[in-house]
């Protein structure tokens, strides 16, 4: 009857607690050689995943711009293994990737995300055309809640606290290249292409107001800040250099 009781309570007390998810991005020991695509998967999330920059991903596997993959394909991850190959393709790809606003005469689809539709500035056009640091904001005004444990941790970014529902904003001006929940331990994610060195993530939002393709202002509200893949309601923000966390702190102004 003791050992019954004690397998009882046992039972109950894991029913009622809720592990955090920390699973930010794929260890780099770990990872493998190859991945399949699932739907959902982009090239930019599958580089993410494992911590690799998508222009050499994208060289590897021969995937020229806008970077078009499908369902089943296999992604070769091994980028060692071909690195000259890599950077002449890199070389000769570089300026049809490089992030460039869109043209005035472009068709905009017409939807109820009014502030999604930003003319940028000649400023911004010549900080998304280069490959040196945005102009960084917080973006979000919550405290800080747990700091970057650098490139092998577990907290590949920072986590920012908050209510639901408080806005999640652009922290420098780009295009958002991710918008969706298929990258475990992240939520509900997007993730904006800066320049070709930089990229920014924002996981665990409650609604997403802007989807991939779409150009984002710095300070644009982008999302609503919600729980979604964790335990509580936070933002997580990542900034990524040629496709390594960094962190964020280092970056964003001092408050």
């Amino acid at each position: 009857m003791f050992v019954i009781l004690i397998a009882i309570s046992c039972f109950s007390c894991s029913r009622h607690q809720i592990a955090p998810v920390v699973d930010k991005s794929f260890n780099p020991q770990q990872k493998p050689s190859t991945h399949r695509v699932a739907p959902g998967d982009t090239l930019f999330s599958i580089a993410w995943r494992y911590g690799l920059k998508y222009e050499d991903l994208a060289a590897h596997n021969g995937i020229s711009p806008p970077y078009m993959i499908k369902p089943s394909q296999i992604i070769k991850l091994d980028l060692a293994r071909s690195t000259q190959q890599v950077n002449k393709v890199v070389a000769s790809t570089a300026r049809t990737s490089s992030v460039v606003p869109p043209s005035s005469n472009k068709k905009t689809v017409v939807n109820d995300r009014k502030e999604n539709k930003t003319k940028l500035s000649s400023e911004t056009k010549l900080s998304l055309s280069s490959g040196g640091a945005p102009q960084w904001n917080w973006p979000a005004n919550g405290p800080i809640l747990s700091s970057f444990q650098g490139n092998n941790g577990l907290n590949k970014g920072i986590d920012l606290g908050g209510k639901l529902g408080e806005p999640v904003l652009a922290a420098a001006s780009g295009q958002v290249v991710y918008a969706g929940s298929g990258l475990r331990g992240y939520g509900k994610l997007l993730i904006i292409k800066h320049n070709e060195t930089f990229l920014s993530a924002y996981a665990h939002n409650d609604k997403l107001l802007v989807q991939e393709g779409d150009w984002v202002k710095v300070g644009q509200r982008i999302a609503d800040m919600g729980s979604s893949g964790t335990d509580r309601v936070k933002l997580h923000f990542e900034i990524r250099r040629e496709g390594t966390p960094v962190n964020p702190l280092t970056y964003l102004p001092r408050r």
